[in-house]
């Protein structure tokens, strides 16, 4: 959303690119998005229904039947499924008289489903209205409907959410968290220049903190070699990764340090243009980030002449996404803010080359920026001083699941697995996923486990994208590697074959796992179909979406081996309820 009357963006970007604004007004509006609106949507912006359309059936949070005059979004990850989901979604059921999925017959409430919100710290979670409720018993639900039915607004009875930092480096060898005044970055521009800029990043070894570990200075510095009159710096705001939070609380503990590093790349690269991608789960803080940029505007860091450099002209915008999970991909989001289907380009050209409307485009994630930000700030030198040798530096981890203290973890590079695990309180540690369902298991099972609870939080051991989620050994880990390929399943956007049939697949081979029905067989099919989505999918989704599935079967085999169905041709188990679901849903 543009978050100036006078922004400079009104002079360079096409009409189309404000389709997802106009689709989120008519939905706020009217409930829901019909073929009357996306007609009247298609002649404003001069393009074709058939396009509209098109975007507006894409995303979770649009909807082309009525929505309920007040849309509740109860958040089914498996941090929440094993936090009691199943008894807060009959709560809300019973109290709202809505089944899930649909509107109750007064139209008040609709009542959805979707994946994770990024509250994984407080579950069971949910969305009213996109404002957040967190800690939710079946009392509190009942609460919080009797409230709304008499007046009060979902705005003015959520939850304030913590930011619930849970540990800094001690010594002040924080960096995220460190005292932040804004412009400290800024003022150092002048002095280092461009290349100086990109000089500090090389020398500090800063790499993306978005799961790919890119180094920084290579992905400024190719953007800065594109000769283009028109550059964005774009901020990956849409943690959709079950399990991570960790740029929702650097959004709301200190969302100028992400701006000032926009900035400063925009300094580097000669970008005169950024844009904050915030995901449409994060849309409770959108007041809170626009006032941001305005104190910044009143400072003189963003504008023209930003921190008295002249003819440095810088400007940023916040555009709010829909529900796609597949828009964390860069190339997808580029075409989000296209006002398009967040689908995957075909890789013909890196952003830095033709991204945001065919310019060059730095895209990095919130951590990412941060950490820029705070490095100039402080110089490579003392950035250097933090960390071990070969990985330099904080990082900041969620951590959920199993532990008495969830929340967000800023660690220097070189802490163990085992020494987190303490820090957080683990409740007997068991199965734990790295980097959320597309990362990596490890299993706490001595001669199991690739990676040892010794081995460091590191570049070259544990290259943690920002999230563990822990899990005891009460927990069912095919229950848990269901949730994941159900949330794959659901958020593949569909282009491309490998990853829209495969993720069908590997659900159904679970399914046989869970009911005790699959043999050896299913799992080289799990093995297969994981090796042909790597290599043909369009996009990291299906390439990393079964390797959750994968390091589970290597690192667990005698848990599996009790899931497989007797030699003797006898069934175990027989799942009833499964087996007549379709004859009592057509029944009624």
């Amino acid at each position: 959303m543009y978050s100036h009357p006078e922004s400079l963006f009104f002079s360079i970007e096409p009409s189309r690119s404000q389709l997802l604004n106009r689709l989120w007004e008519t939905q706020e509006k009217h409930r829901l998005i019909g073929k009357q609106h996306i007609d009247s949507l298609a002649h404003e912006l001069d393009i074709s229904s058939v396009e509209v359309e098109g975007v507006s059936t894409f995303y979770h949070f649009f909807h082309n039947e009525n929505a309920g005059k007040h849309s509740i979004y109860l958040n089914n990850s498996i941090l929440s499924e094993l936090r009691g989901y199943d008894r807060i979604k009959e709560a809300f059921e019973h109290e709202t008289g809505a089944p899930m999925g649909s509107v109750d017959r007064t139209g008040t409430f609709g009542l959805f489903s979707t994946p994770c919100i990024g509250l994984s710290d407080f579950e069971p979670s949910a969305l009213i209205d996109f404002y957040p409720f967190i800690n939710l018993n079946a009392l509190r639900v009942k609460e919080i409907i009797q409230k709304i039915r008499q007046g009060a607004s979902p705005a003015e009875i959520c939850d304030a959410i913590p930011s619930n930092v849970r540990y800094t480096p001690s010594n002040d060898q924080s960096i995220f968290f460190a005292p932040y005044k804004p412009g400290a970055a800024l003022h150092s521009l002048a002095k280092l220049g461009p290349e100086g800029v990109i000089e500090q990043l090389k020398l500090s070894q800063l790499s993306g903190r978005g799961g790919a570990f890119y180094p920084t200075w290579q992905k400024w510095n190719a953007c800065r070699g594109y000769q283009s009159d028109t550059k964005f710096i774009v901020c990956n705001a849409d943690e959709g990764e079950p399990g991570t939070f960790k740029d929702r609380v650097l959004l709301q503990a200190q969302p100028g340090s992400v701006f000032e590093g926009m900035i400063v790349a925009g300094y580097a690269v000669g970008a005169s243009y950024g844009i904050l991608y915030l995901r449409g789960e994060y849309r409770w803080m959108l007041k809170d980030l626009t006032r941001e940029l305005e104190q910044f505007r009143a400072l003189g860091l963003l504008g023209t002449n930003v921190g008295g450099i002249s003819g440095f002209n810088f400007d940023i915008r916040i555009q709010l996404g829909a529900g796609a999970y597949v828009c964390g991909e860069e190339t997808a989001l580029l075409e989000s803010l296209e006002g398009k289907r967040g689908e995957p380009r075909t890789k013909w050209f890196f952003p830095v080359q033709k991204g945001y409307l065919q310019q060059p485009t730095v895209v990095n994630n919130v951590e990412t920026f941060a950490a820029a930000a705070r490095l100039i700030e402080m110089g490579a030198d003392s950035y250097l001083r933090r960390g071990i040798p070969g990985s330099p530096g904080t990082k900041l981890i969620s951590i959920s699941g199993d532990c008495r203290k969830p929340g967000v973890y800023e660690i220097e590079y070189g802490m163990s697995v085992a020494e987190l695990l303490e820090l957080c309180e683990a409740d007997d540690p068991y199965f734990i996923q790295v980097s959320g369902p597309s990362g990596e298991s490890i299993s706490i099972a001595e001669k199991y486990r690739r990676i040892s609870m010794l081995d460091l939080m590191s570049h070259k051991d544990i290259r943690c994208g920002g999230s563990f989620m822990v899990f005891n050994h009460h927990r069912d880990i095919v229950k848990i590697l269901l949730n994941f390929s159900e949330f794959f399943k659901h958020e593949s956007c569909g282009v491309c074959t490998p990853c829209r049939a495969g993720n069908f697949i590997i659900q159904r081979k679970l399914e046989r796992l869970q009911n005790a029905l699959a043999d050896h067989s299913d799992v080289e099919d799990l093995a297969k179909w994981g090796a042909l989505m790597k290599a043909t999918s369009r996009c990291g989704l299906g390439k990393t979406a079964t390797n959750a599935v994968q390091f589970a079967l290597q690192k667990f085999p005698e848990y599996f081996a009790h899931r497989f169905a007797p030699e003797d041709g006898t069934t175990r188990h027989f799942d009833l309820e499964s087996a007549v679901s379709d004859y009592e849903k057509y029944k009624s």
